[in-house]
């Protein structure tokens, strides 16, 4: 097939008038690495001076790279489950962490296995058994997958049939805590690290960043390897490699909260044969639930109606292309009570705050670390910055406004009267996607269980409460406000 001809097709696929499956020997093979707890600006192609990401970088200059890329939580399993079947967290029936998918939930990856894709997982699972069906092949055993969760990752496809186009869900446990044995351990100095506003900047958190940071280079060198090895069986320029992460770093004002650093994520897409303008960078807002719909657009597969999210390959083929207007996302029970809900336009963040009474302290494997206890320390000297303070801030606002301008989300300007028009509106859209996707706010939540101020696991009887969206969201396809 031409290139000329082939990039017809994947127009017409984008604009829905493909109408015809693809042939099997014209399938690309999709490759979904995804990082566990690393931010979307701790990466040298977004930025950071220090964070040595050598391979991602290189993709991102052949690729593509999305700026405005955001997930529906930040939260592991719920951000998963969000990812694999293309619908909010309240229309997954796991909203909180570890909570399993149920098997009415279809995936993507069932889909694909259906359409005649040879379909494996290698690395951290954290979905519960009902959609491993979807897959034929699963390694999510610790002693196979090694410390980072990457030990599989070459292996799966070296065992792949070689007569089937391939899906592979790769998923690392770098960068999530505790930090383990390393190979590139010692690659970041302490000393050089500077510490984001809202972290203390002592000597024991630069030592907690530097070996996040080496963390993510040890991901960055199982992503090489995945390339080499498709190199080597001739394959790599008719795969597609998607580069992802489930939630922003593991670090106080950052993991599960509805920040830039909590909520938005990397997004690098290398394809060979279906990127014609390497090292552009696309400005459409992006939610992690298209992710879904956009590999089956790919793919050649019908986009089944219960993925609330939609394909965003005529961005890929055009990155100056528009896409969403709007961006949904959630805070549930991750260790602790929560209920949030945040959305965001290109212009505006707007948070809402159903929980204020609670602090915002952050994961219990973020609140047992140095950086947070460097935090604690500043706190009892009176020595917090208003940025270090929002961590232990209680009560909350209820609403929170930002612009883009306050690229941290510091500055909450949702009091001030001039503002009152772009509230009303925030209001009444989030208000439209809660109704129509099926939201519930309970008021018999999960407790906290585990001690804030320490991330010890309290001493109770640990209970759930009533999960948002009930049993009845999993069963509403609504896509919401778009």
């Amino acid at each position: 097939m031409s290139r000329c001809i082939f990039y017809i097709l994947i127009s017409l696929c984008a604009m829905g008038s493909f109408l015809t499956p693809l042939l099997a020997s014209d399938r690309p093979n999709i490759v979904l690495i995804i990082a566990d707890d690393i931010g979307w600006n701790d990466l040298g192609c977004y930025g950071h001076p220090q964070v040595q990401s050598p391979t991602i970088n290189r993709l991102a200059e052949e690729g593509l790279v999305f700026d405005h890329f955001y997930l529906t939580t930040s939260s592991c399993s719920p951000s998963r489950a969000s990812i694999i079947s293309g619908r909010y967290p309240h229309n997954t029936g796991a909203a909180e962490l570890h909570t399993p998918l149920p098997k009415e939930i279809i995936t993507f990856a069932r889909r694909l296995k259906e359409a005649g894709y040879y379909t494996a997982q290698a690395g951290k699972w954290h979905l519960g058994d009902a959609a491993k069906a979807d897959f034929d092949v699963i390694h999510d055993k610790g002693s196979e997958i090694g410390d980072g969760g990457e030990d599989m990752w070459v292996p799966s496809l070296r065992e792949r049939p070689v007569n089937q186009p391939f899906f592979m869900w790769f998923a690392a446990l770098d960068a999530h805590r505790p930090w383990g044995p390393n190979p590139f351990s010692g690659t970041h100095k302490p000393e050089e690290v500077v510490p984001p506003v809202y972290l203390a900047d002592t000597l024991p958190t630069k030592i907690d960043l530097a070996r996040y940071y080496d963390e993510i280079t040890r991901f960055d060198h199982y992503i090489g390897e995945v390339e080499k090895e498709l190199s080597r069986q001739g394959v790599l320029d008719q795969t597609v490699i998607i580069i992802i992460s489930d939630n922003g770093r593991p670090f106080p004002r950052s993991k599960t909260r509805m920040y830039d650093s909590g909520i938005k994520s990397p997004l690098i897409i290398k394809w060979s044969k279906g990127i014609d303008h390497a090292g552009k960078r696309s400005k459409a807002l992006i939610s992690a639930i298209d992710i879904a719909p956009t590999i089956l657009d790919i793919a050649g597969v019908d986009i089944d109606d219960s993925f609330q999210g939609k394909s965003f390959l005529p961005v890929i083929v055009s990155p100056e292309r528009e896409f969403r207007n709007y961006a949904f996302s959630e805070h549930n029970w991750h260790d602790h009570e929560a209920l949030e809900r945040m959305v965001r336009t290109k212009d505006h963040v707007y948070v809402l705050n159903l929980r204020p009474n609670n602090s915002q302290n952050g994961p219990a494997d973020s609140n047992s670390s140095d950086s947070y206890r460097d935090l604690v320390l500043l706190k009892e000297t009176g020595r917090l910055n208003a940025a270090q303070a929002d961590v232990f801030l209680a009560p909350r606002p209820y609403e929170e406004l930002f612009f883009p301008a306050d690229t941290e989300q510091l500055h909450n300007v949702a009091a001030d009267p001039k503002n009152r028009e772009i509230l009303r509106i925030l209001r009444l859209t989030l208000s439209q996607w809660i109704t129509e996707t099926g939201d519930t706010h309970p008021s018999s939540l999960t407790p906290d269980w585990y001690n804030k101020e320490n991330g010890k696991a309290l001493d109770i009887n640990r209970t759930r409460g009533e999960m948002p969206g009930g049993v009845d969201a999993i069963f509403v396809n609504s896509k919401g406000p778009f």
